[in-house]
């Protein structure tokens, strides 16, 4: 499948993005249309480490994931639920093993759908295991990934997602070492390399199985950056260069869409909000809702344009509300509950900017990630949209710009030690190439020989 590049913005202002609605709706599963006026919770979830003794006791684990779930759902009232199935290791490695998880937890919700209403979808998000050793093999290993992707898609999974790994053995290096040049090509060039490549095969059987071509996350970089950098005592990582690198990863994981999927974007890409103002498709989101699983600095702002809402993950075990399934879904259901009395009562933009307001100014993260900063990053990113390389360099420059116009017009207050940080990478920019063959060559000749693990055989480039 060819490969189409977003060159234009989906919405002529940021002030058009709202949660719930988006350009390109998405029909899914068992009744559901996402963006299309309503808000979805989307929960996630994992077994426990003892259910992993045997394939039996796998599966049996995610039948009690999803009855509990959507019994809940059901005594609640809830009208609508995406399940995300994030795949732990025996569910792509044994692609049989993850395709009858499919089957029997797409045959409760069928059951749930049919007594009850619910609309529901699942979601099968395929673990990226296109490793050998300590060596990334994006290439050679493709095949069994693609081969899971397959199974799940025949056996009831309705929405195919990842959580790629492309880029991410220069990342590692390059986020240590403060070296803008190598999270530049990590993300923006050999990131979007892979999207390409493995993003094309997932369409092509999301096409052959008739269901959906969802979508991507920088989890391994971008994430990897905001975990580091913490929260507001923390100096392991600058949270500056923290959104430079989610700034630079929107474009690495709008590569899907452009690749054929069609949304929703996954949960954990905070990305997302960028990627919904070039391209329109709906997005998942999290934030306040995802504290089971870590913490951030902008859980009220990442509500801000979703359309479905997400918890991350968390283990399945007991709480004193009931299981915690039922507890997560119940608390993001709530929550949609709220977004969508908003959009029926015509108060959709007063709760998603009070949402946005409440984070904006804490850090620079949700400062550039909120709507109308992040519908400039996102103009960026199309007005290069051509080369990978250009775009990941025009992210990060308007990111600079954003983060540096909070600080002198007196709202958005940095430390020493963050400024200091985007000063760094200001000039760190403004030295790098202006063409992408002479950032190639260069950055190709630099980590070929400084990282042991770097094999461009993984990449056409």
């Amino acid at each position: 499948m060819a490969i189409n590049r977003y060159t234009k913005m989906a919405y002529a202002n940021a002030d058009e993005m709202i949660f719930g609605k988006c350009k390109f709706p998405v029909k899914a599963g068992l009744g559901l249309e996402i963006g299309a006026g309503y808000t979805i919770p989307e929960l996630n979830y994992a077994p426990r480490p003892q259910a992993s003794v045997s394939k039996e006791a796998l599966v049996k684990e995610y039948e009690r994931i999803t009855k509990d779930s959507m019994a809940r759902l059901v005594q609640i009232g809830a009208p609508a639920v995406v399940l995300e199935t994030e795949h732990v290791q025996q569910l792509t490695v044994k692609p049989d093993v993850g395709a009858e998880v499919a089957h029997v937890q797409k045959s409760i919700m069928e059951e749930y759908h049919e007594e009850y209403g619910i609309k529901c979808a699942l979601r099968h998000t395929i673990a990226d295991l296109r490793e050998d050793r300590e060596y990334l093999a994006l290439r050679s290993k493709a095949p069994e990934i693609l081969e899971s992707f397959d199974q799940c898609a025949a056996q009831g999974a309705d929405l195919l997602s990842i959580e790629s790994m492309g880029g991410k053995e220069v990342f590692d290096y390059s986020i240590v070492r403060d070296d803008t040049a190598g999270m530049l090509f990590s993300i923006g060039v050999l990131g979007t390399n892979d999207m390409d490549f493995i993003w094309q095969g997932i369409t092509d059987i999301a096409k052959k199985n008739n269901v959906v071509s969802a979508g991507d996350t920088d989890c391994s970089q971008a994430n990897t950056a905001m975990f580091i950098a913490g929260g507001l005592l923390d100096k392991n990582l600058a949270h500056t260069t923290a959104i430079v690198a989610r700034c630079i990863s929107a474009g690495r994981s709008l590569a899907a869409y452009e690749a054929g999927a069609t949304g929703p974007g996954k949960d954990c890409g905070y990305e997302n909000i960028i990627i919904k103002a070039i391209s329109g498709v709906p997005i998942t989101q999290e934030g306040k809702s995802s504290t089971c699983a870590h913490s951030d600095v902008m859980g009220n702002l990442a509500m801000q344009c979703c359309d479905m809402w997400s918890n991350e993950s968390v283990e399945y075990h007991g709480e004193f509300g009931g299981t915690t399934v039922q507890v997560w879904v119940e608390t993001l259901a709530y929550d949609c509950a709220l977004m969508n009395t908003a959009l029926r009562t015509g108060n959709e933009k007063v709760l998603r900017d009070l949402l946005m307001l409440s984070d904006k100014y804490r850090d620079p993260q949700p400062y550039v990630l909120a709507y109308d900063n992040a519908y400039r990053v996102g103009e960026a990113i199309a007005a290069n949209g051509n080369d990978p390389y250009l775009r990941a360099k025009a992210a990060a420059e308007t990111c600079c710009t954003i983060v540096q116009e909070g600080i002198d017009g007196g709202k958005l207050v940095l430390t020493k030690f963050e400024t200091n940080a985007l000063n760094k990478i200001k000039a760190d920019l403004a030295a790098l190439p202006t063409e992408s063959s002479k950032f190639i060559e260069d950055c190709m000749a630099k980590y070929t020989k400084e990282v042991a693990v770097f094999k461009p055989e993984n990449y056409s480039l």
